[in-house]
């Protein structure tokens, strides 16, 4: 089918190349980007596996729009098994990167193995080598980039790695740009541990798939329209997700201090708007209207003339309110100073807020944290962390485990206020205000993370949408834990579907809200020529589910549940729920008709399968 790339897999022990088709069937069932990442880990990964040896597999896989003029269409999907959590691994990445490949005729990369030396992998249109990166190790990645920019000259993109993922942080990152970061699970660790710093993507003017009927236009034109004329879109162009840490504050949904508490005192200080005046230019993913990124100078102060990139909503609150921090400039300085170096925000600002509320409680002492005293807001500590994180040095060495090992490393209760599930640890919402976010914590695939789940609706639709979809306006009540099931089953469904298009969940979900995927199948049909509808996609949809679920269950027993800290919030009744809407039985295992009627008969590692 000439609408799809191809797939390189490269052994970067011995630098050969091996390049195949798509197969088309693969491509009807599973589209692209997340659906067909975990196709792969689950015929290739065997349990015992080590995430940062050299049978690890590395996946960065664009969306099966991705690279096409379909609007919003920038996403890569990066999957492999997670060295944090020691399940399935993925981060979703947007940028430039992605419509590169694409055009260079590369729908998936395969890297397996570990090069003897540092390296980075250079892709244009003329071919595909791997050249010395040597002199860029140790570089954290804006330098990494300035550097490639001096050998190689302008007109690249690229996905890089800092300190973090060379030094095997379980949550490195890796970072494309400024701040597009794929940020979860470990990914510029595993990157790291194969000795990739780079992968450099010469930049082409060529469309990947030219769209040469009316029908795929007119179906481009209607989904930019209604990304446009949605009532959150001028919030969101002008003030990306930094914009919404008031309504945050005012649901009552804020982690505070380590989710001690729902609110912030001093919420308003760090809402987006107040960063209008320092804005100097802002940007976006290729394709998109919103343009939600946005560089910013600050005219004095202690961080004045540094170029930093606005954070989003994530990481404003993770760097700010749950850790107690209200100097807006400083959670901006935090998150970036992350992005250079190449760690998680999100697992990085917990881990540091875990250690501050642990102090705060007497659970650690100065000497225990080699001299440092962690006072909450204290930015100046915060940086210290940071740096000692990456470097795996002093008291950040300990931290640099995650939370989950660290605590066990800790003892004397520090287990009972540690924020994560599965070892990955939490995002921005509180969930004990919020029971959809605490379902979705508990049964993410990668682990604790709101935004693999994305069950939005919960605050944007009304009782009688709910009503009308779920059975029960409680569906979308944030404090009831009854329709939570049906709601996240298909919040799963939905976010699968587009993972693996390569579309962004931001103009689909947060501002278009309809999570019933029409628009999504309108624009796949119209562009890859495909007969194809919303049913179709929502069934790849619960086909990937499925495959993520028994991928997890091979290799850990240890399932779906909420850290000690949350004991008040009535889990279980919401898992058997959503169990029943999955049609798992009562431990949370697809029942055998489940995995029939979605074609899944085989999934067995290392050999030829079906599913």
């Amino acid at each position: 089918m000439p609408f799809l790339g191809k797939i390189l897999e490269i052994d970067l022990s011995t630098g050969q190349q091996t390049w195949s088709p798509l197969p088309d069937e693969a491509a009807m069932k599973y589209l692209g980007g997340r659906g067909w990442n975990i196709r792969i880990l689950t015929e290739r990964i065997l349990p015992g596996t080590d995430p940062l040896g050299p049978d690890n597999l590395l996946l960065i896989s664009c969306g099966l729009l991705t690279g096409t003029r379909a609007p919003v269409s920038s996403r890569l999907h990066i999957s492999a098994l997670s060295p944090q959590t020691g399940l399935l691994g993925c981060s979703n990445v947007g940028g430039n990167v992605g419509a590169h490949l694409r055009a260079c005729g590369i729908q998936s990369l395969i890297l397996r193995g570990r090069s003897p030396r540092p390296v980075y992998l250079h892709i244009d249109r003329d071919g595909v080598s791997l050249r010395n990166a040597v002199p860029l190790w140790g570089l954290d990645t804006q330098e990494t980039q300035k550097r490639l920019r001096e050998s190689e000259g302008e007109g690249f993109h690229a996905l890089v790695i800092g300190p973090g993922g060379e030094n095997l942080v379980p949550f490195g990152c890796i970072i494309s740009g400024r701040d597009h970061a794929a940020g979860r699970t470990g990914m510029g660790a595993v990157m790291g541990s194969k000795n990739l710093k780079a992968i450099f993507v010469r930049r082409t003017d060529a469309k990947a798939v030219p769209v040469n009927n009316r029908t795929g236009k007119d179906a481009i034109r209607r989904y930019i329209t209604q990304i446009r004329s949605a009532s959150e879109f001028k919030t969101f162009s002008e003030y990306g997700g930094a914009g919404y840490v008031n309504w945050c504050n005012d649901l009552g949904i804020m982690a505070t201090r380590n989710y001690r508490e729902n609110r912030f005192e001093s919420a308003d200080r760090l809402n987006g708007h107040h960063f209008k005046k320092d804005i100097t230019r802002t940007s976006g993913c290729r394709g998109c209207p919103v343009q939600c990124k946005a560089e910013l100078r600050f005219k004095a102060g202690k961080y004045a003339g540094k170029r930093l990139a606005r954070p989003e909503f994530e990481g404003m609150i993770n760097f700010g309110p749950k850790c107690g921090l209200d100097d807006p400039e400083a959670v901006v300085y935090l998150d970036n100073l992350c992005s250079r170096l190449g760690v998680d925000t999100l697992s990085t600002s917990t881990v540091i807020s875990f250690a501050l509320d642990l102090y705060d409680r007497g659970i650690l002492s100065t000497e225990m944290t080699y001299g440092l005293k962690l006072h909450w807001g204290d930015a100046d500590v915060m940086e210290t962390l940071i740096r000692e994180i990456v470097h795996r040095k002093g008291f950040g060495a300990l931290l640099a485990q995650g939370v989950r090992k660290a605590a066990i490393e800790i003892g004397n209760g520090a287990e009972w206020f540690a924020p994560h599930v599965k070892g990955l640890e939490l995002t921005a919402f509180n969930p004990r205000n919020d029971m959809g976010t605490a379902l979705s914590y508990a049964i993410s695939s990668r682990g604790g993370d709101f935004s693999n789940v994305y069950a939005a609706m919960g605050h944007s639709w009304s009782a009688e949408k709910a009503t009308r979809e779920f059975g029960t306006p409680l569906a979308v009540n944030l404090n009831a834990f009854r329709g939570k099931g049906a709601m996240v089953r298909r919040a799963i469904a939905v976010n699968i579907v587009l993972d693996s298009l390569g579309l962004c969940k931001v103009p689909a979900l947060s501002l278009i809200r309809h999570f019933d995927l029409k628009e999504e199948a309108e624009l796949t049909a119209a562009l890859s020529g495909w007969s194809l509808d919303a049913e179709h996609l929502m069934a790849v949809g619960f086909r990937v589910a499925n495959l993520e679920r028994l991928f997890n269950m091979r290799l850990h027993a240890e399932q779906d549940r909420l850290p000690p800290m949350f004991s008040d919030v009535p889990l279980a009744p919401m898992l058997r729920d959503f169990y029943y809407e999955m049609g798992w039985d009562s431990t949370g295992r697809p029942l055998p008709e489940t995995l029939a009627r979605l074609g899944i008969y085989d999934w067995k590692p290392q050999e030829k399968h079906s599913a």
